[in-house]
């Protein structure tokens, strides 16, 4: 007898990243390149690493308590949202501590999404964040960014403009966005805060990437634009910038106005993130400004090598971020069969069906921020191969 199946499930879609990885990890002979996951293969500092494995033996970290997080890291979290948007936050007052970024998302979600509002994104949107949003009872809305084949991505702010609706209540918003690496200007920002404040909006900004900017490019963190500081919740993580993926800690920063309820749902969630993890993530995103600008720039040279090798295929260029998309449709494919064409060529990506309306199955995703240089020098000559150009 078929089980009923709750309605939040009906468009949650698989992200294909755990297939084409165990594809990867059970295969014989030489090793794939890992081009398929959000992955990196840079090491978190060294003073992170020890300071987690002391918290492993210490009462204090294996503890429940605080519920919202680890006072240190909550202060650590609020300072550098501070630096980086110039409003004021406090420990204490304006930031809770989540399981991962993804999670801290969720609950921002949930503390702000009615069942039946829509929820602005950009097109195309990690699958992941999709996924949140209807599992909050919320409609993804999309905005497309426009695609210039061997330039930038640019977001279409007429669209930007048009798809504000009496039901759009949150923009969720990232910069640089995954997958695409596509960056918000000044003059973008401008405009997405414009709209906040004209009608009411609430704006959650995934900040897992703001910093890994390339081609000099700075942050510009809305929050600190006129009119934001009042509706804009950051979260941000330790996985991307602090190359902290296992340790699942991730931090909300928002007004105080938002705090009770992204209080409420966080303990009605995962009640609280890794204990012995926290305060490692803390003494990291404190020296990160230090030890931030060598990983970025690796992170530059990674993104120029794979622009080199597909250098006259159509991919956008990213201005920021872990990964890049090539379109497929151009050769008469889909992004799914030119990422099973590479397998035979050892190369693991994957399709992006799912992540959009305008971008979508048509492109296929390359992520640069899990292989060496070296490693990535040939990856032109076997797309090439796979696409038959």
């Amino acid at each position: 007898m078929p089980r009923h199946r709750p309605a939040r499930l009906e468009h949650i879609a698989g992200i294909g990243v755990d297939r084409m990885g165990a594809i990867a990890d059970d295969a014989d002979g030489p090793p794939f390149l890992r081009l398929e996951n959000l992955d990196v293969d840079i090491p978190p500092d060294p003073e992170a690493i020890a300071r987690t494995v002391r918290a492993a033996s210490e009462d204090s970290d294996n503890s429940y308590l605080p519920f919202v997080g680890q006072s240190r890291l909550r202060d650590v979290a609020a300072r550098h949202v501070s630096a980086l948007s110039g409003v004021a936050y406090n420990g204490a007052r304006n930031c809770v501590i989540s399981a991962g970024g993804l999670s801290g998302i969720l609950n921002a979600l949930l503390a702000t999404v009615e069942v039946g509002d829509e929820v602005l994104v950009t097109d195309p949107t990690y699958a992941g964040l999709l996924n949140r949003i209807r599992l909050a009872g919320g409609t993804p809305k999309y905005v497309p960014f426009q695609f210039n084949p061997g330039g930038e991505w640019k977001l279409d702010r007429a669209a930007l403009h048009t798809a504000i609706s009496p039901r759009v209540r949150v923009m969720l918003l990232m910069s640089p966005s995954m997958p695409t690496g596509g960056c918000f200007d000044e003059d973008d920002w401008r405009a997405i805060a414009a709209l906040c404040v004209q009608h009411d909006l609430t704006l959650i900004l995934d900040s897992a990437m703001e910093r890994l900017l390339f081609d000099g490019r700075q942050v510009i963190h809305p929050a600190g634009l006129p009119g934001m500081a009042e509706r804009t919740i950051t979260v941000g993580s330790s996985a991307k910038e602090l190359r902290m993926i296992g340790w699942r800690v991730g931090w909300t920063v928002a007004p105080e106005s938002y705090m009770p309820d992204l209080v409420a749902v966080s303990l009605a969630n995962v009640v609280v993130p890794v204990g012995i993890a926290q305060d490692a993530v803390a003494t990291a995103l404190e020296q990160s400004v230090r030890t931030l600008a060598p990983y970025v720039g690796e992170l530059e040279r990674r993104r120029d090598t794979v622009l080199d090798e597909l250098r006259g295929l159509p991919v956008g260029v990213p201005g920021g971020g872990w990964s890049l998309l090539l379109r497929t449709s151009d050769f008469g494919i889909d992004g799914q069969t030119l990422s099973q064409r590479l397998l035979s060529h050892r190369v693991c990506a994957t399709a992006m069906q799912g992540w959009g309306e305008t971008h979508g199955a048509q492109y296929l995703r390359f992520v640069f921020s899990n292989e060496p240089v070296e490693r990535l020098r040939g990856l032109g000559d076997k797309v090439r191969a796979a696409l038959g150009a």
